[in-house]
């Protein structure tokens, strides 16, 4: 008999592959597509899986964080609608807030889009802390990811 954790692996499985072969624009949606896979699940397990696989929604659908726009720069072209404002936080660290629950895919996105000023990310819900290993690398991730966010930000 699977377990729960079985349980939950195999929908969250279900949902990066429904994620990445099909235009899921909803919840409801997801639910549906699951259901019809024989994979029974609720609305807040869904929501929770959404969150932890990095998947957010961009251009009306679901997108896993990494396959936003392809990887590495182009990753973070397909997030930075999410992204409200950057400021630095002192010498070493640059705080970056999201939208509620987009901070995670946008962490994941900025981790993997090559910028070698950073040092690493810590994502909650709605905030990002970017480190850096000095001031100097800071002010260039800081003009990199604003530069960034202006000539990739939708019109």
């Amino acid at each position: 008999m699977p377990t729960d954790l079985d349980q939950r692996d195999r929908r969250r499985r279900a949902i990066v592959e429904l994620v990445r072969r099909a235009r899921v624009a909803s919840q409801e949606e997801l639910l549906e597509r699951l259901a019809a896979r024989g994979i029974e699940a609720t609305q807040p397990s869904v929501s929770r899986d959404l969150r932890d696989l990095g998947v957010a929604k961009a251009g009306g659908r679901y997108v896993l964080a990494g396959e936003a726009g392809g990887g590495g720069a182009e990753a973070l072209a397909g997030v930075v609608a999410f992204v409200r404002d950057v400021r630095p936080a002192g010498p070493h660290l640059t705080v970056i807030v999201t939208t509620v629950g987009a901070a995670q895919t946008v962490a994941i996105a900025l981790d993997g889009a090559g910028f070698a000023e950073l040092a690493g990310t810590v994502a909650g819900d709605d905030t990002i802390f970017a480190a850096t290993r000095t001031a100097a690398e800071q002010r260039r991730f800081v003009e990199r990811l604003r530069r960034a966010l202006v000539e990739r930000r939708p019109a």
